[in-house]
């Protein structure tokens, strides 16, 4: 059976139509060219006519002819629409003419490096010319790090290699620095949040020696969409750049399907479990021998989806490994065998957290399942994106959760489809953030007075001299040099909060490496007597060496997984900025978070009951961050109508809500905010609902809440009035045992005294 069959049958399948809130239809699209630019090397023109490529999509035209124009570009078009060539082409057209340009692309992930470099040396192969292409990475051996320094016109890395292993040693990289043409940002989108904003820092570094060096390379950028990618592109490289998203590429018939689990308990508001339906689902085109990915947002989902589907699959006879999982914790060469099984058909199922949602190539599937909404429109759809030829028929279903989010797109598909995709964040002037560079920065080249490091000279300036006061500094004819012992890039993580992973070791099996995870997850996903799963096989972590950066596994044979519980303080440091909404006042500054993991439940599988709980013995953590938050009048309770016990559920009850609607105005992942309700504030004795960031510093996010209040507190309202629970459920305000009978009301009655000032609660007749 083919899609277009299978579609087909989803439509008279009562079991998928009664669930359907939205069936949309996306046309298939033809190709739009463009001449070959005047600028273009004859050779290259030939190669890529040999490749069957008689002209250019348009949005490679423009691309290729601005670059070769001298512009800094960013490109914005869907996944698979030929982006690669945009940056490809001109790259190799200026090696052509400059046998000593040099050329450096930085990709996300090693993963996606490894796959680029295929595609650039196929490429490059096909000139016939000596253009030595090599990657730069952990993975790469010694041995070869020198020829690659000295004879590597293109050199493919990470942003974390550059920033460990090419920027501090840059004297051995002169070849490169002397002659960059080109600075190739991949995935640009992927760049939001904390993670952008490093690589704002080192791509300061980079130009910062570059300049030194004498040279001035070009950026070009891709992105997927999203709704500010020349902002961000800008924010990132610190130079204009002319934005191309005049796609000219084809694509296939979309089909997008809002699937909404049946309703098992109408006053609690819960669902049947969006990991059963998603299996179910999956199972539906497994057996039908239709190539499907499956996203879901967790590693544990990804874990417990596996488990499901390899059942399903040993069920009718087939081989286990028809069906394989996929995230970050797996060793890299276990990814590229999956890949490789993907791109071969020898895999039909894969079940991927959004690792996958990256560019990497595993061939043209059919189908695309979201288990729970991704976090923001931007995301669903790359992810969507990874289903779907050029000519043909793709099917995506995005199974809602309970969670309220997803219940709030799932219904309101108007809004998610009429949506553009949300902007992204980043914050490069975040100061633990910029003076955890700026001392990378003075180890690689003394820092002249007066110069700037993207803050001002004279903030630039006050930073130099506290890292002075600490010794790291020291002060001499005019220039800042490093002084102290450590390696300060060792001590700054790119991706996480905290430096360096936890790896997983199999004490079974001689201390075998399994997986690893960051630092900031390890206390929640591998504390002692956590149930870790990897490719559906169980293991108990016996003990979390978090100095060592350890947890000790062993394999178990449990009908249960485990979930951890946090209990969280917050303090507010400063209020940056407030003003009066409606009767409440937002505010937004820097709070201090104590974070401690303190219990954990056994879930079953299958039924995904509570079957147990244990402690977590951990010490906590204490962190500051950015927040907006909401505080509201002494006599708030008297004005809703309430019980003093009653408004701390209403104020919870609004915490939850915002907290699950903030994604929709931030383009980050829910768990880059949590919420937190006080029913009097230590700072100012009042009512209060706090969003605070989980990164330290913060990277901007609470900065756009407070800008984005009105509709935020909206949102909030709309998800909570259109949930057909009676009372609070966890689609919307939280469970009724948490927040009481009065804490969906309540928590109405709250958003309208930050809107318009009128909150008297109603209660439902």
């Amino acid at each position: 059976m083919n899609t277009a069959q299978m579609i087909d049958r989803l439509r008279e399948e009562p079991r998928i139509r009664r669930n359907v809130t939205a069936w949309r239809t996306v046309p298939a699209r033809p190709a739009r060219h463009a001449p070959f630019p005047a600028g273009m090397h004859p050779r290259l023109r030939e190669a890529l006519a040999r490749k069957g490529m008689a002209n250019l999509y348009t949005h490679q035209a423009e691309a290729i002819e601005r670059t070769l124009a001298g512009e800094h570009v960013c490109v914005v078009t869907p996944t698979a629409s030929g982006k690669t060539l945009c940056y490809n082409a001109p790259v190799l057209n200026t090696l052509l003419a400059n046998p000593n340009a040099r050329a450096l692309y930085l990709f996300p992930t090693k993963a996606l490096s490894q796959d680029q470099l295929n595609e650039l040396q196929g490429m490059v192969a096909g000139l016939e010319v000596d253009i030595g292409v090599y990657t730069f990475d952990g993975d790469t051996p010694a041995s070869a790090r020198k020829a690659i320094r000295q004879a590597g016109h293109i050199v493919v890395t990470n942003p974390d290699m550059l920033h460990t292993g090419i920027l501090p040693h840059h004297t051995k990289w002169m070849r490169l620095f002397e002659n960059l043409e080109y600075i190739v940002i991949d995935e640009l989108h992927h760049y939001r949040g904390v993670f952008g904003s490093h690589l704002a820092n080192v791509i300061r570094r980079l130009k910062r020696i570059c300049a030194f060096y004498g040279s001035k390379p070009r950026f070009i950028c891709c992105s997927a969409t999203i709704r500010n990618p020349k902002e961000m592109a800008e924010r990132i490289t610190e130079a204009p750049v002319h934005l191309v998203d005049n796609n000219g590429a084809p694509a296939g018939e979309r089909h997008f399907l809002m699937y909404n689990p049946p309703v098992v308990d109408r006053a609690l508001g819960i669902r049947r479990s969006s990991v059963q339906e998603a299996a179910w689902l999956a199972n539906q085109f497994l057996t039908r021998g239709i190539q499907s990915i499956v996203f879901a947002r967790s590693r544990l989902r990804v874990e417990i989806l596996t488990t499901y589907l390899k059942q399903a699959v040993r069920k009718q006879g087939k081989h286990g490994d028809l069906v394989r999982g996929y995230r970050g914790g797996y060793l890299p060469t276990e990814r590229r065998a999956i890949e490789k099984g993907l791109r071969d058909g020898e895999i039909m199922t894969v079940v991927s957290t959004n690792a996958l949602e990256l560019g990497i190539d595993i061939g043209a599937l059919d189908v695309c399942i979201m288990t729970g909404y991704p976090g923001n429109v931007a995301s669903s759809w790359q992810q969507a994106g990874r289903a779907g030829r050029r000519h043909g028929v793709s099917l995506t279903i995005l199974v809602a959760s309970s969670a309220p989010l997803d219940q709030y797109m799932v219904n309101h598909p108007d809004y998610f489809f009429g949506q553009a995709p949300e902007a992204a964040t980043v914050d490069p002037n975040n100061l633990i953030i910029v003076s955890g560079h700026m001392k990378c920065a003075a180890f690689e080249l003394p820092f002249q007075d007066g110069e700037a490091f993207g803050l001002d000279p004279a903030s630039t300036g006050e930073v130099l001299s506290y890292l002075e006061e600490q010794r790291i500094l020291r002060h001499v004819g005019g220039k800042w040099h490093w002084s102290a012992d450590a390696y300060p890039a060792e001590d700054v993580s790119l991706r996480t909060a905290a430096p360096g992973n936890v790896v997983i070791l199999d004490t079974s099996d001689n201390g075998r490496v399994i997986g690893e995870v960051d630092l900031f997850s390890a206390p929640v996903e591998v504390h002692q007597n956590a149930i870790y799963l990897h490719q559906s096989r169980q293991y108990t972590i016996d003990r979390l060496d978090l100095p060592d950066r350890k947890a000790y596994a062993r394999p178990v044979d449990v009908d249960y997984y485990t979930d951890a519980q946090i209990k969280a303080d917050i303090k507010v440091i400063d209020a940056f900025a407030s003003a009066p909404e409606g009767a409440a006042t937002k505010l937004h500054g820097e709070v201090s978070v104590t974070w401690l993991p303190s219990i954990y439940k056994k879930i079953k599988f299958g039924t995904h009951e509570n079957v147990g709980w244990g402690e977590i013995d951990l010490p906590e953590t204490t962190m500051h961050t950015a927040a907006y938050w909401l505080e509201f009048p002494m006599d708030t309770a008297q004005t809703l109508g309430l019980q003093q016990q009653d408004l701390a559920g209403a104020l919870s009850g609004l915490a939850n809500a915002l907290r699950h609607t903030a994604p929709v105005h931030v383009m980050c992942d829910p768990r880059d905010i949590r919420a937190f309700s006080m029913l009097r504030s230590p700072f100012s004795d009042l009512p209060s609902v706090f969003l605070y960031e989980t990164y330290p510093g913060g990277v901007g996010a609470s900065t756009k809440l407070y800008e984005h209040h009105g509709a935020l507190v909206e949102a909030a309202m709309a998800l909570a009035q259109d949930c057909p629970c009676d009372a609070g459920c966890p689609s919307c305000t939280g469970p009724v045992l948490e927040t009481g009978a009065h804490g969906k009301s309540g928590a109405l009655g709250l958003a309208r005294m930050a809107l318009d000032g009128a909150g008297r609660v109603t209660e439902p007749a």
